[in-house]
């Protein structure tokens, strides 16, 4: 795997990781529920919600690393395989989430963009 796909990988990841991070960690502050959902309103009865979702970036964020760390460790069938089907996941997950909010396009496009750069060069490059 060439390394621009490594390095959007990696971005791919540590956006996941710190959304998630934000999500179940700081969701309480006003800042952070602007950011993440433009409105300073919070919603206490999707807590549960919300910290799954927080869970799930970390975990997808996580597995993106472990696959570059694969990739350097030589095991490179698994780092393959983890980073292409996890930023299908994340491409295929941002199409969903633009088609369901459209006004939340900016984060569907910061969570599709780096794992589709990322797919891109490994299939060019």
């Amino acid at each position: 795997m060439n390394l621009v796909t490594q390095v959007f990988a990696l971005i791919a990841a540590v956006t996941h990781i710190a959304v998630g991070t934000l999500e179940r960690f700081f969701y309480d502050r006003p800042a952070v529920r602007v950011l993440l959902t433009t409105s300073t309103a919070d919603a206490p009865e999707v807590t549960l919600w919300r910290s799954g979702v927080a869970v799930y970036n970390i975990l997808l964020g996580l597995g993106l690393v472990a696959g570059v760390v694969a990739q350097h460790t030589g095991d490179s069938t698994v780092g393959d395989t983890l980073i292409v089907y996890l930023c299908a996941f994340l491409i295929a997950s941002a199409i969903v989430f633009v088609a369901s909010f459209p006004r939340l396009w900016r984060g569907a496009l910061g969570q599709g963009l780096p794992p589709a750069i990322a797919l891109l060069a490994a299939a060019l490059l």
